[in-house]
């Protein structure tokens, strides 16, 4: 079994989940690739007396051919992962040492039951759709999202204008400081906490989510999958900003982009260590209440 890991902002407190990690995968006989940045950390701070082979590129990562992919983060590290592995098709196993962590949701507590099930094929592949963009005014070697496509205003304080269509259907023309489209991967993101619903993983849809809309009566609108949004922003200013994720870009004041479902989607390994249930309860913190 060929395993690559993969991480970047890595912090001295990681340090013994990342030693961990390693010697669980050492002891299962498993070939290691590392990449780049992490392979750093761990000569200048782990103690593992090893030197592994590296990747820093997505064809590098394609040359090694792993069988699985493993995070070590939060869910930005898997966000920044998914840019390496593209349409491979290689399964992702994300564990939590950030935060919130709905997708790296493996707590790094259960590193060694979580490599133990991939030894023992004890897992299932969970397939999240992605989405992607079209517009001429980018030519983009990554043109997809598998959290949110958002646009918004940019240098200013003054709102923008997106004119939004739904298969060629006008929709809305929305007042704010910009919209979300989501996927249900993403719509615990950023989409949330602009007042987005929570979509359970496997369904087949969207969601629209204006940021602070000057319309007090907009609220988000949940799309099927297979629709096509049109967005055309207009603002005072020259340009407003498209984000994939975290990849950020500028564009021209009236410019036109489409949203559709991508043509291959992002395998995450779940376990039976971890379900979208628990995690919700754990990280939204709704077992708080005494009622329950």
């Amino acid at each position: 079994m060929k395993v690559a890991v993969f991480g970047k902002l890595i912090t001295l407190e990681s340090r013994p989940f990342i030693e961990k990690l390693h010697r669980d995968l050492l002891n299962i006989g498993a070939e290691i690739i590392v990449y780049k940045r992490l392979n750093r950390f761990i000569e200048e701070h782990c103690e593992l007396g090893l030197n592994f082979k590296e990747f820093a590129s997505h064809d590098q990562l394609l040359e090694a051919s792993p069988d699985f992919l493993i995070t070590m983060g939060g869910d930005g590290t898997i966000l920044d992962a998914v840019t390496l592995i593209r349409d491979s098709g290689i399964p992702i196993l994300g564990i939590n040492t950030g935060r919130l962590g709905f997708l790296s949701n493996v707590s790094k507590e259960k590193i060694t039951e979580a490599i133990q099930a991939l030894k023992d094929t004890n897992f299932t592949i969970d397939e999240r759709m992605v989405l992607a963009l079209d517009t001429p005014e980018l030519e983009l070697e990554m043109p997809f999202a598998l959290n949110e496509v958002t646009v918004s205003r940019k240098d200013t304080t003054a709102m923008v204008t997106v004119h939004t269509w739904i298969n060629d259907e006008y929709l809305n023309s929305y007042w704010a400081d910009g919209l979300i489209i989501a996927t249900p991967t993403g719509s615990t993101g950023y989409s949330l906490s602009c007042g987005g619903p929570i979509i359970m993983p496997g369904s087949d849809s969207f969601v629209i989510t204006p940021i602070a809309p000057h319309n007090l009566n907009v609220r988000p609108v949940v799309i099927p999958n297979k629709y096509t949004i049109k967005l055309k922003v207009e603002g005072r200013e020259k340009q407003f900003l498209v984000s994939l994720d975290s990849r950020i870009y500028a564009l021209d004041s009236g410019s036109e982009l489409k949203v559709s479902l991508s043509t291959f989607r992002i395998r995450l390994i779940k376990t039976e260590i971890q379900n979208f249930a628990e995690t919700l309860r754990n990280k939204l913190l709704w077992g708080l209440d005494r009622r329950n």
